[in-house]
């Protein structure tokens, strides 16, 4: 029994932009690179299903980063105002 091959993410990319560019079949390209033709059209569709990822999480951070942002500008001002009023009160 052979053992079952692994492959790198960067590889999978390669072989999967390849296919997405359709200059050749997934035959051919599972004959350049020595894999399964179904895994070639595996990985093109998950590159086509996570293309929506890549734009949307973009947009997810930056609305994320906005409510982190708007909580410690929060979080600072309520500082300031409880060091300015035990700083007077240590005049005293």
């Amino acid at each position: 029994m052979t053992k079952r091959r692994s492959f790198s993410d960067k590889f999978k990319a390669t072989v999967a932009l390849e296919a997405l560019r359709g200059d050749r079949t997934a035959q051919e390209i599972a004959a350049k690179h020595k894999v399964h033709p179904t895994q070639v059209t595996t990985w093109k569709r998950q590159a086509i299903d996570g293309l929506t990822g890549v734009f949307s999480d973009k947009v997810r951070r930056a609305e994320d980063n906005e409510v982190e942002v708007k909580e410690l500008h929060a979080k600072i001002g309520k500082l300031a105002v409880e060091n300015d009023f035990l700083s007077q009160g240590l005049k005293r």
